[in-house]
């Protein structure tokens, strides 16, 4: 298991997010991308320049996250 303090040394530049929004969005601002075994990051499509925060599985199902429900398998 990936230790939660070592999720900014993944490289990210080929991650594929897609939208994670919890209701009816058109515009898509927060965007998923799983970057590991039990490693996934969070970015904001408003703020391109910003970098996505990154999270463990765990800390996802604690937020009551779940990607599932937004196409992407864990």
């Amino acid at each position: 298991m990936l230790d939660g303090t070592r999720l900014y040394e993944l490289d990210i530049t080929s991650a594929s997010f897609v939208k994670a929004c919890g209701g009816p969005c058109t515009e898509g601002c927060v965007t998923l991308a799983r970057i590991g075994e039990n490693a996934w990051a969070l970015g904001d499509s408003k703020r391109p320049d910003a970098e996505p925060l990154r999270f463990t599985t765990e800390e996802l199902d604690a937020a009551g996250i779940d990607p599932a429900r937004f196409g992407v398998s864990v």
